[in-house]
């Protein structure tokens, strides 16, 4: 009789797990920095209590650190028409993240009921609403944002539904998909055959597992919305002038880079720095839960014959 000697075999499942310990250290970074920003963005013009749209002639252009005509600190500098910079991060900040999360929460709640109807009933139901997205598809979300907000007028909620229009189609694609491979899963197919509704079939044996998949693009999407709102104010054709954003402060200082640098610079570092954190974020829950299924696979497989 012989003997295996089983740790010479390769730790297929262990090293997953000792990387599943490792790695969540990464995401402390990405999401304490979007979690300052949320927190600027709650009390910042508590602390900053400066009027962002408040012209004053008399500091125009004033540097970063310089002091301002009524003995206050620019800590950023002023634009050409002498208002605060810092003011308008902070407040450029809440309109970011407010559109941000209002239109996530518009693509989620219509990309998921879109998706978990067309997945679980399929047939007619799914060609349909599949083919619905296909046209969407067609047109560029970027193109379509810019007519739908230049046939309005200028407001956050203008621009909430333009970005919206075709926001919903990942998570309905997201969702469509996982309910595909859910809806044979053995517990669904038992709640079937027991009578169960199928809205109650699909609120309670299939919408929690998508929770996990939902979560990441979530946080990806966000991104692509702050990012998307900020080019359409830079074009002029997002929110009106009595509403902050860091895409209007970025093309009000484009004429000034070469002697007024921090218009442009301060709030583009501060659009970028979010993005990038956001991303990483999502990057990191997507790697985590597609992994998760990796290990399980892997363990199912390790599972010794009786």
């Amino acid at each position: 009789m012989t003997t295996v000697d089983r740790t010479s075999e390769p730790d297929t499942v262990a090293t997953p797990r000792r990387r599943r310990r490792r790695r969540p250290g990464f995401a402390v970074v990405p999401a304490a920095v979007v979690g300052l920003y949320v927190l600027v963005a709650v009390l910042g013009p508590v602390l900053v209590p400066l009027d962002p749209v408040r012209v004053q002639l008399a500091d125009r252009l004033l540097a970063p650190g310089s002091t301002t005509a009524a003995g206050s600190l620019a800590l950023m500098g002023t634009d050409a028409v002498g208002r605060d910079i810092a003011a308008m991060l902070v407040h450029g900040a809440r309109t970011s993240i407010l559109i941000g999360f209002l239109t996530v929460v518009v693509c989620l709640v219509i990309g998921v009921v879109v998706g978990i109807v067309a997945g679980y009933r399929g047939g007619i139901t799914d060609s349909v609403l599949s083919r619905l997205i296909d046209v969407l598809l067609a047109f560029p979300s970027i193109v379509l944002a810019i007519v739908v907000a230049g046939l309005f007028t200028r407001s956050i909620a203008v621009v909430v539904i333009a970005l919206a229009l075709t926001g919903w189609i990942r998570f309905a694609r997201l969702t469509r998909g996982e309910t595909l491979a859910l809806r044979e899963r053995d517990w669904v197919m038992a709640a079937r055959v027991l009578g169960v509704r199928s809205l109650s079939i699909m609120a309670r044996h299939i919408l929690p597992f998508l929770v996990g998949p939902i979560a990441a693009l979530i946080t990806i999407e966000f991104g692509l919305v702050v990012l998307a709102e900020a080019g359409l104010s830079f074009l002029g054709i997002g929110l009106p002038a009595t509403v902050v954003s860091w895409g209007q402060m970025i093309a009000n200082g484009r004429d000034y880079l070469d002697t007024a640098w921090w218009i442009s610079a301060f709030p583009g570092l501060a659009l970028a720095l979010l993005v990038v954190s956001v991303g990483l974020l999502g990057d990191h829950l997507n790697s985590r839960y597609q992994r998760g299924g990796d290990i399980a696979t892997a363990e199912t497989n390790q599972k010794p014959a009786p």
